[in-house]
């Protein structure tokens, strides 16, 4: 077992962990969830055929690590609709900075749903290049990201 700990700027505070799931290319929000948000998908599986990263794998609970959102301008709104269904990542972990839209969709989550996303960004690129899809993933309030395999 080897542990390695990154450090970034907290969006949303809490504590979490989870299993990573990893996109190394940008997080289509809209692309990601449309299928589960409108069909009932409890699983919250990907429907972005365009991340080979991510497609037909289970969301939900899973500790998102990406280098950042990407897309429709409803990126916020969903991630909000998913805290409400009960559909949304344990965490958003970004190794870049967090763009307006998922910084939204993730502390209104917190505000009104009840179902936290801790959100932390600014991991940086050797986090992304890193951490892998199934490695445990532990998020600390201050923003401390231990990633072990």
């Amino acid at each position: 077992m080897s542990v390695r700990t990154f450090k970034g700027r907290v969006v949303v505070k809490g504590s979490v962990s989870a299993e990573a799931l990893v996109s190394k290319g940008g997080f289509n929000t809209l692309a990601s969830y449309q299928h589960s948000l409108m069909f009932g998908d409890k699983t919250g599986k990907c429907s972005d055929q365009n991340n080979a990263d991510l497609y037909k794998k289970p969301m939900a609970g899973k500790a998102l690590c990406m280098p950042q959102t990407i897309g429709s301008t409803t990126g916020g709104l969903v991630l909000y609709t998913a805290a409400c269904m009960s559909r949304q990542p344990s965490c958003l972990l970004f190794s870049k900075e967090i763009d307006s839209l998922a910084a939204a969709g993730a502390i209104l989550a917190d505000v009104w749903t009840g179902n936290s996303m801790p959100t932390v960004d600014g991991l940086g690129d050797e986090f992304l290049e890193y951490v892998q899809t199934g490695d445990k993933i532990t998020v600390k309030e201050d923003g401390t990201v231990e990633v072990e395999r």
